[in-house]
């Protein structure tokens, strides 16, 4: 594929994803438990894939986007799932392996195993925001787990999801994996079907709608949220340090992460501080801005509108707001490249502090106590991610003890979430299930429960007729187990 942006294909019938659905699920019915070659071949293939297309897909995105850098992409999508896929390679022999579990004594010597089984068909609907990575990493898993998939991608990226639509009808057959494209109405829809698993990244309204589309199938989720996630600078933390890694994490893809910092927490005294240290942090990564090539564009007027409306509230609600690039006569606005706006003396009555923000915009918080910024973070719902700056062990232990949400990440931001050891996932509102690595290999597996009898049981010692005996024989089994 030359590295240009596709021709869009016409939107997917929304009668033709019933169809699509049964068709995978027959091809199931034929090979319920694919044996570990084939497996490998079709995580082969989406590798060759990825390679194969990876500058057409940054092309797209960069086109989708209005400006995206290539560079960016690769860091954030292609090597992030070029790691997952290598890794699922050289594990799949140890997680496809059937495991032994105890056997109650009293029923020795009959053995006990869990046996890994694909589920069968599992719906992707993947977001704008990372459009390659959140499409085809939770694939990964399904994949390995011996799935077929249907992906949807979003509307808002209409290039790249052109792109995903060849790619993959060049590399899987219909049975395998197979993307469809279209609108809300085509999405809609598509959660509507009765996949047999079905995941979802998005905001927690959508998400909201999303389960309860399901559950009228009783179809399983795994629902990847957001929400606000917390950056907290402990009075221990280095505080040049502390911005260099929460610039790094607010501005990758402007903002526009689910596991972006959506506000700062910082002791009250130090917060002038690290004002000064953040500005000096965001202008060494982003020395302009406006035309940069390495600054990504907001997606979407929409947003782009969003956001200003978002600053504009908490501007006239009393905040201290400080563009680090301020406006001048439209200029930028074309681009939608959205400088980057930090906010202070922010209350819980503007609409920034309500809202996930997905944008460059970063309230700093002040707080005098470590237990009153954990009881900040508790006041709101769970966080997809929290992220602690420090070095004191009694505090750090004290944090990750008194607060829950999706994941953690100690002294840094994102970086957790490259994990293939870690589970990714969120907590009440951020979500539900998790994948990344052995854990999206269970989330798409059924491990079906085996009890094998052995010829030496004495099971009959407990059927009927009863003797006089079997109080003493049941005393003797319940001492047992």
């Amino acid at each position: 594929m030359s590295a240009t942006s596709p021709v869009l294909p016409p939107c997917t019938p929304a009668d033709a994803l019933p169809l699509l659905l049964d068709r995978m699920r027959l091809a199931h019915r034929a090979d319920m438990l694919p044996p570990r070659e084939l497996r490998l071949e079709r995580l082969r293939r989406l590798e060759r894939l990825i390679d194969q297309h990876a500058e057409a897909f940054a092309v797209a995105i960069g086109d989708d986007f209005g400006n995206r850098s290539a560079v960016e992409i690769r860091i954030t999508e292609t090597m992030l799932l070029k790691a997952g896929l290598r890794h699922a390679r050289r594990h799949l022999a140890s997680w496809m392996k059937p495991r032994r579990v105890p056997t109650a004594p009293a029923f020795w010597p009959a053995r006990s195993w869990l046996l890994p089984q694909p589920l069968g068909v599992v719906g992707i609907v993947s977001p704008w925001n990372y459009p390659l990575q959140l499409a085809l990493a939770p694939l990964v898993g399904a994949l390995a787990a011996g799935n077929r998939a249907l992906v949807k991608p979003s509307e808002l990226t209409p290039r790249f999801s052109a792109a995903l639509q060849a790619a993959v009808a060049e590399a899987f057959s219909p049975e395998e994996v197979a993307v469809v494209t279209g609108d809300a109405a085509i999405g809609r829809a598509f959660v509507a079907l009765p996949f047999d698993h079905l995941v979802f990244t998005g905001s927690t309204a959508v998400g909201r709608e999303v389960a309860q589309a399901a559950a009228k199938n009783l179809t399983p989720v795994t629902l990847e949220l957001g929400g606000k996630s917390p950056a907290i600078v402990d009075a221990s933390a280095r505080l040049a340090r502390a911005a260099e890694r929460i610039a790094f994490g607010k501005l990758v893809n402007a903002g526009q992460t689910c596991i972006a910092p959506d506000y700062v927490l910082v002791p009250r005294a130090q917060r002038e501080r690290f004002v000064a240290a953040l500005r000096s942090a965001m202008g060494r990564l982003y020395p302009s801005f406006r035309a940069n090539p390495d600054y990504t564009s907001i997606v979407s007027e929409r947003h782009f509108r969003r956001l200003r409306e978002l600053v504009d509230d908490a501007r006239e609600r009393g905040a201290t707001v400080i563009e680090l690039e301020p406006p001048a006569d439209g200029i930028g606005r074309a681009s939608r490249q959205l400088p980057p706006t930090l906010l202070l003396d922010v209350d819980a009555s503007m609409r920034v502090m309500q809202e996930e923000i997905f944008g460059p915009v970063l309230p700093i918080v002040g707080y005098d106590t470590l237990d009153d910024a954990i009881a900040y973070v508790n006041g709101g719902d769970r966080p997809l991610a929290l992220y602690w700056f420090g070095s004191d062990g009694a505090a750090r232990r004290k944090l990750l003890a008194g607060t829950i949400s999706g994941g953690v990440a100690l002294n840094d931001t994102l970086l957790h979430v490259a994990q293939e050891g870690l589970p990714f996932g969120g907590v009440g509102a951020s979500g539900m299930g998790a994948y990344h690595g052995e854990y999206g290999f269970r989330q798409f597996s059924k491990d079906k429960p085996v009890f094998e009898q052995s010829v030496l049981a004495q099971t009959g010692l407990i059927a009927p007729p009863y003797k006089p005996s079997i109080h003493r024989l049941l005393d003797w089994i319940t001492r047992l187990a």
